[in-house]
């Protein structure tokens, strides 16, 4: 379970504890409390749902870290580094910003903001854009020097989409506005409706096709026009079920998986599937529940559910090829393809490597201890994993 926001209320909200998989509290509302006091936390009872002990295995593949930086804690908040232009560029709350040189991961620049960060990084290479607390939006350069700065309408927890010349945010009101790259001039904002509980996480946002392609609470996935935020078309991803506002939650989860031709997404409390690019059609769709987003290649579709089973589905038809469920409840990164493997963050910042064949594990390798929540990011050579203490690294196979 991660954490959850009531929006017509006060907030309540979850985050991930670094010990043993269990999440820490934070409790806004009375009304909150008793209605998930049936949860194990508040009875101290021991846990129902342990995480799974690691499995052992001979390594079959050879794995390594190129490189690995510190950027700075993320705190409460999630911190996706964004791969560009030949660099890596993330972020911390802090308020440290740092584009690293994807290669040798030598860094080109390092910036700090004058206010904690709540949101980053996104960029096109060129403009580089983080969100900081109340809301405030802040871009750089490609050198790291403060270009603008905008207000957004309430806070920001997802990264911000840089391309096509705009600058794309949703903050938790669910409003999402568009500014211009190069000024910060505000271009167009559409305003969405709010459930009433949602998943205080990061629903994200890709742009493409003159197109901004934005996970929504309610499991929305919408399609809106660069130029003018009007709508091009709407597919439901989630489908809220249930009898009370918790079984109703079905927010889109993550970051879309924006390809050539189609667009995929996934739901926590819903479904999975794949999209036509130009008007939403299903190509497939699949029950399922995630809160951390999907990956595509050219194949397959990559994603870890709220359980902790990592699944590879067939592209074209959604059509499971394999399932590892023996990572059950280690509150897993969104999975990644990097060379001959699936590779996916935990809670104790392990990297596993599951075989692309069969979901085999075939490797594993360890980072500074702390939960993997972000996204990981392909550069095409390395894959890049960013942990909750903030160590940024770039894993390579052979």
């Amino acid at each position: 379970m991660r954490s959850v926001t009531a929006t017509a209320a006060k907030a309540t909200s979850f985050a991930r504890s670094q010990s043993a998989g269990k999440l820490a509290l934070k409790l806004a509302a009375v009304a909150a409390i008793a209605a998930l006091s049936g949860c194990s936390w508040f009875s101290g009872k021991k846990d129902p749902n342990p995480p799974a002990p690691l499995v052992e295995f001979a390594p079959k593949l050879r794995v390594q870290t190129a490189w690995s930086v510190s950027v700075g804690k993320a705190g409460n908040f999630t911190f996706t580094p964004a791969y560009a232009s030949g660099s890596i560029f993330a972020a911390a709350n802090d308020g440290t910003v740092m584009r690293i040189n994807a290669q040798n991961g030598q860094t080109v620049w390092r910036a700090r903001t004058d206010m904690p960060l709540t949101a980053g990084v996104g960029t096109d290479g060129s403009t580089v854009v983080v969100v900081g607390e109340k809301g405030k939006i802040q871009a750089f350069d490609a050198s790291g020097k403060p270009t603008w700065s905008a207000q957004a309408a309430s806070e920001v927890l997802s990264a911000p989409a840089v391309g096509e010349g705009l600058v794309v945010i949703r903050s938790i009101d669910n409003r999402v506005t568009a500014y211009d790259a190069d000024s910060g001039n505000r271009r167009w904002m559409v305003q969405r409706n709010v459930p009433s509980l949602t998943l205080r996480n990061a629903p994200g946002i890709v742009v493409g096709s003159q197109t901004a392609f934005v996970a929504l609470p309610g499991g929305r996935l919408s399609a809106l026009a660069l130029n003018n935020g009007g709508p091009r078309w709407e597919v439901p991803v989630g489908d809220p079920r249930g009898t009370t506002e918790l079984e109703r939650i079905s927010d889109v989860s993550g970051v879309p998986a924006l390809g050539s031709r189609d667009i995929c997404a996934v739901a926590y409390q819903g479904r999975i599937g794949c999209f036509d690019l130009l008007n939403g059609n299903v190509r497939w769709i699949k029950e399922f529940s995630s809160d951390v987003g999907v990956t595509l290649d050219d194949s397959y579709v990559y994603a870890a559910d709220v359980g902790g089973a990592v699944t590879e589905f067939s592209r074209d038809t959604g059509a499971v090829v394999w399932r590892n469920d023996r990572l059950k409840n280690r509150l897993l990164s969104s999975p990644i393809g990097v060379g001959k493997a699936v590779a996916v963050g935990d809670y104790q910042g392990y990297i596993h490597f599951l075989s692309r064949e069969d979901g085999s594990f075939v490797a594993r390798l360890s980072t500074d201890g702390s939960p993997i929540q972000a996204p990981p990011v392909s550069t095409g050579a390395s894959v890049v994993f960013q942990t909750k203490s903030g160590t940024v690294a770039s894993v390579v196979t052979e």
